[in-house]
């Protein structure tokens, strides 16, 4: 527990006073706020004199400025100027000496101070600027070893969470004590990690927290909520955010404590990134030695259920693999977040607790509960697709899949992997990037595919198609004819309606794709080889296989 008590209240940029604390010194007590009252809670970070006109080119941003006006002396009409010009160099205000140089403001100068909210300040006629920078200084210098202090104390505690083996939950619930307000760790999508105090606001589990691109707000399913957001990172890789959250203003101006918590955060999060590594490699290995042959089906079993695997059942397996690069490999960033897998993860488990999931370097592979009854083809079907649909949203460029016949034991497992892998290749050379088909929708294509020689086979293909074989666009074309001719059963009419030519046109088509294969509308021999070749053909695919 982080004892929120603190003599250091939330301050602006990191040890900064606010003007309105810097006037509040014994040696400024005195002083005066001629206009711009309403910037008072500026930070100020340093102090300077003003000796020369031309003092805008030595400022720096959040200090605070101290003249007597000399070197502006007979020059009154440039002081309205000045006023702007110190406001957009970032100033935190002007403080000036009235009496030996000046004797008062001119309206004109406190017009634009007030305009502007640039606090004008009247400085005690007895103290020096020395006294000042001294008493000012030192007490930004304490205010800053303060927080030094309480940000060893907060990172200390936080830090104490994780080595006691407490995760992120704790440490949302003791930021949002110490900064008295909801907090909510999130993703880089947005999927909260770990939240408390949400009940605050009337939030009780929520889905996403999309941060704006302006970071003052956060759109918390929907409905826009005030925000204080802290990145949370190690090294170049960034992790999401920790957030507060209020229905009014920002929540809190503690960043001591919400850095604080996103640097534990990120050592949290770097910690189970390193431990799910190294039970995703042991996952690998074990589903490795389930797609090749199990030597020990007991062994297997023994170690699958240390991973709560439930492989003693009907089965089915599910591949899903990029589509691009052709020998499709998940760059390592994207791994490391794992969306191919994570994105479908949950719902896997939502209908399957006990389904083994693991992820190799070019797709992955689901071992689940088959689906029973008349309809389980199908339902597998619109199950994979939903899965696929949910990776893509994720994961950049299409996704293939391939689904397998049920099997009844864990040695059979390698068989239907081998079934599941055929199905994506073939659907994907059949229909292109985005494919999903199961084994049993191969047809005639599963017989071709066990042919082990690819050369024969393509060989085959280019003795039967002869010149439609060519890598041209009239070639396609007329194998798209000579195709959608098969599909419809010889029917010229029906044919041409589909292809939207004129039957004449067809009929002249027809006899000059059989003067180059054969009578294939009469001989079905021919035919046969016909719609072989063009299934051998179809069956290259993107990767080159037949």
């Amino acid at each position: 527990m982080i004892d929120p008590a603190s003599d250091v209240p939330g301050a602006p940029l990191g040890g900064a006073l606010a003007l309105r604390e810097v006037l509040t010194t014994p040696t400024l007590t005195g002083s005066r706020v001629l206009a711009g009252a309403a910037g008072l809670e500026r930070p100020v970070e340093r102090l300077n004199v003003m000796e020369v006109p031309d003092i805008t080119r030595w400022v720096k941003p959040h200090e605070f400025l101290l003249t007597t006006a000399y070197p502006l002396r007979g020059r009154p009409e440039t002081l309205p100027g000045l006023i702007a010009d110190l406001d957009d160099a970032g100033l935190a205000g002007l403080g000036i000496k009235l009496g030996r140089y000046l004797d008062e403001a001119p309206a004109d100068m406190i017009e634009a101070a007030e305009a502007r909210g640039f606090p004008l300040v009247q400085l005690p006629d007895d103290v020096g600027f020395d006294e000042i920078l001294n008493e000012v200084l030192t007490a930004i210098l304490h205010r800053q070893a303060q927080l030094l202090a309480r940000s060893e104390r907060v990172h200390r505690a936080f830090l104490q969470l994780v080595l006691n083996g407490h995760g992120l939950p704790e440490i949302a619930r003791d930021l949002a004590e110490l900064i008295t307000a909801p907090a909510v760790i999130v993703d880089l999508d947005g999927r909260p990690l770990a939240h408390a105090g949400l009940d605050q606001l009337g939030i009780e589990d929520p889905a996403r927290v999309v941060l704006d691109p302006g970071g003052a707000t956060v759109c918390v399913d929907g409905e826009r909520v005030a925000c204080t957001a802290v990145r949370i990172s190690a090294g170049p890789r960034e992790h999401g955010h920790v957030v507060a959250l209020s229905r009014g203003e920002a929540p809190t101006d503690d960043l001591v404590a919400l850095e604080n918590a996103a640097t534990v955060a990120a050592l949290a999060l770097t910690q189970r990134l390193e431990v799910r590594a190294v039970e995703d490699k042991y996952r690998s290995d074990l589903m490795h030695d389930l797609l090749r042959e199990v030597d020990d089906p007991d062994d297997a079993r023994r170690r699958a259920a240390g991973f709560g695997w439930d492989l003693d059942r009907r089965l089915i397996v599910l591949v899903v693999r990029l589509d691009t690069p052709p020998e499709p490999v998940i760059p390592d960033e994207i791994t490391r977040r794992t969306p191919l897998v994570g994105a479908m993860r949950r719902a896997i488990l939502d209908r399957d607790p006990t389904a083994a999931i693991a992820r190799f370097s070019h797709e992955a592979v689901i071992v689940t509960a088959a689906f029973d009854g008349p309809d389980g083809r199908d339902e597998a079907r619109r199950f994979s697709r939903r899965l696929i649909d949910d990776a893509i949203r994720t994961v950049e460029g299409t996704l293939s899949a391939g689904l397998s016949r049920p099997v009844e034991t864990i040695t059979d497992i390698s068989r239907a992997y081998e079934q599941a892998t055929r199905a994506l290749v073939i659907g994907r050379g059949i229909h292109g990037p985005g494919a999903l088909a199961h084994f049993d929708d191969l047809g005639a294509y599963r017989v071709l595919s066990l042919v082990e020689d690819h050369a024969e086979l393509r060989s085959f293909a280019t003795e039967v198609l002869g010149e439609l074989a060519a890598d041209t666009d009239n070639a396609e074309d007329l194998r798209r004819t000579l195709q959608t001719l098969l599909d419809t059963g010889g029917n010229v009419a029906e044919a041409a309606r589909q292809l939207h030519f004129h039957y004449n046109t067809l009929r002249y088509r027809v006899d000059k794709l059989e003067s180059i294969v054969g009578p294939f509308t009469t001989d079905a021999r021919i035919r046969l080889d016909v719609h072989l070749a063009l299934m051998v053909f179809a069956m290259r695919g993107l990767d080159g296989r037949s």
